[in-house]
């Protein structure tokens, strides 16, 4: 992979982290939530978005293991090169 590749794999990474904080987080309102009984359907009808943010994440650090390997390949074939 080029340079360009591995900055843009790793700028997709930094923006799907920030759009999973944000869905992770994401709470509907409280009398919404309110209406849902208590205990594991509280908490999935409070944080709706927790599946997407968690699957966001896991596609981040694909990409993120993807764009570290490739550079670390580069940066080992070019120290060959100048020795």
């Amino acid at each position: 992979m080029q340079f360009k590749a591995e900055i843009a794999l790793l700028m997709v990474t930094i923006s799907l982290f920030a759009v999973s904080a944000f869905l992770y987080t994401y709470q509907v309102t409280t009398a919404a939530a309110n209406s849902f009984a208590l205990g594991d359907a509280f908490n999935a009808a409070a944080y709706p978005y927790r599946g997407f943010a968690l699957s966001f994440v896991a596609a981040g650090s694909a990409l993120m293991v993807a764009a570290s390997i490739s550079y670390m390949k580069r940066s080992k074939s070019l120290l060959e090169k100048t020795v």
